[in-house]
């Protein structure tokens, strides 16, 4: 590792809400990423949004301008839906552009629309996609646009673009004829914990809940899920965990499909101690979604040593590489189907957890991630 740090010691990371949290996937992938390229003498910058949770900070006095040796400068930002990503994505950049950098590190595509301005100044330009955000159904027309402008000016202007998939690298060299790097997501090395918090504050028992964790957005398919389970011939609670992300009206619909039904638990945002309960005490957990990057709930899932279900789009069944159990995107009787197997069978269910923690601790490590982000940035910065 001391051989890559030798022309790439000044890295910025562009395109998160902020760090350390877990508020998105972006947010989790950046919150280890950077630190752990920290850790190995990068010297790295990450510029946080001033936004709500900006607000809150700065009112307490507890504002930090430093997470786990990751410098944080916090870019300004229009606070508003539709507006936050584009205008801190701005500021940052130009912030960037006229520091003292190698090397700007780009996270989604929305943020690329200026990082022709650090590629003119001198610096590297590195793009992470984390997914095709564009395709996303939360977004309307105009941000869609925006969106694709970003992927379009990352594609002429990016030294190199990450992919955390082959779907989306093959998307990239189908449509622009653009070679990707592909380097998926990490995670590190999890012990389960017992149930206790959420026995007392859910009343959830161990093993006897279905659950789905991550943002409440359409794309995740969540209504898939309820609509199956409602369908389910088992005692087991189906447990949803996650906040709105700009999706107030899904969300309601969400609560509208469980009705009064007692079964049927949202739990809202969790995080720490609560969410590591939920996850090592789950029966199943199940990502019905539609469209995905790299979802790293699932492998939070695998890691806690989940049987995991997922649609069998490539993003999911790549991921668990024959660890779980798939059904055909957007297909509910064949989800319900899965489901009351797995139910029916304990085993079945069993003989999964173990498969999963295997295929996570032999793929999927920061430290391996961290390797191979740093043998890009020093081949970049060699030319």
């Amino acid at each position: 590792m001391k051989e890559m740090q030798k022309k790439a010691k000044k890295i910025a990371m562009i395109g998160h809400k902020f760090i350390p949290s877990r508020d998105g996937g972006v947010e989790v992938v950046v919150s280890n990423l950077a630190p752990h390229l920290a850790e190995a003498g990068y010297d790295v910058t990450c510029y946080n949004r001033t936004n709500s949770q900006f607000k809150q900070l700065r009112k307490k006095g507890e504002l930090p301008r430093e997470y786990r040796g990751v410098r944080l400068i916090w870019a300004p930002t229009i606070d508003r839906r539709g507006l936050a990503a584009m205008s801190s994505s701005v500021f940052a950049s130009i912030m960037a552009a006229f520091s003292r950098l190698d090397l700007v590190h780009y996270h989604t595509e929305g943020p690329c629309v200026l990082c022709w301005l650090p590629r003119l100044l001198g610096k590297k330009v590195v793009v992470t996609v984390h997914g095709l955000d564009h395709m996303r159904q939360k977004w309307g027309r105009f941000a869609s646009a925006y969106i694709m402008l970003g992927e379009k000016s990352a594609v002429r202007h990016a030294n190199s673009i990450i992919v955390l998939s082959k779907g989306v690298k093959d998307y990239f060299l189908e449509k622009y004829g653009r070679e990707t790097v592909l380097i998926p997501n990490g995670i590190d090395p999890a012990e389960p914990r017992p149930a206790k918090e959420i026995t007392e504050k859910f009343g959830l028992e161990p093993r006897e809940y279905i659950m789905f964790l991550g943002r409440l957005v359409p794309e995740k398919g969540i209504h898939y899920l309820i609509e199956a389970y409602k369908q389910l011939h088992t005692d087991k609670k189906l447990v949803i965990v996650g906040g709105t992300s700009d999706t107030d009206d899904y969300v309601r619909k969400l609560y509208d499909m469980a009705g009064d039904d007692p079964s049927i638990i949202f739990t809202g945002f969790q995080q720490g101690s609560i969410q590591e309960e939920l996850y090592s005490n789950a029966y199943l957990y199940v990502l019905p979604s539609d469209l995905e990057g790299m979802p790293l709930t699932l492998l939070e899932a695998m890691n806690y040593g989940c049987c995991c279900v997922t649609s069998d789009i490539g993003e999911c069944a790549d991921v668990m590489d024959g660890s779980g159990f798939t059904f055909p995107k957007g297909n509910v009787e064949a989800l319900r189907e899965t489901l009351q197997e797995l139910c029916d069978d304990p085993a079945k269910a069993e003989a999964a957890r173990s498969e999963a923690k295997k295929v996570v601790s032999s793929k999927y490590t920061w430290q391996e991630i961290t390797m191979q982000t740093g043998r890009l940035y020093s081949r970049l910065l060699e030319n």
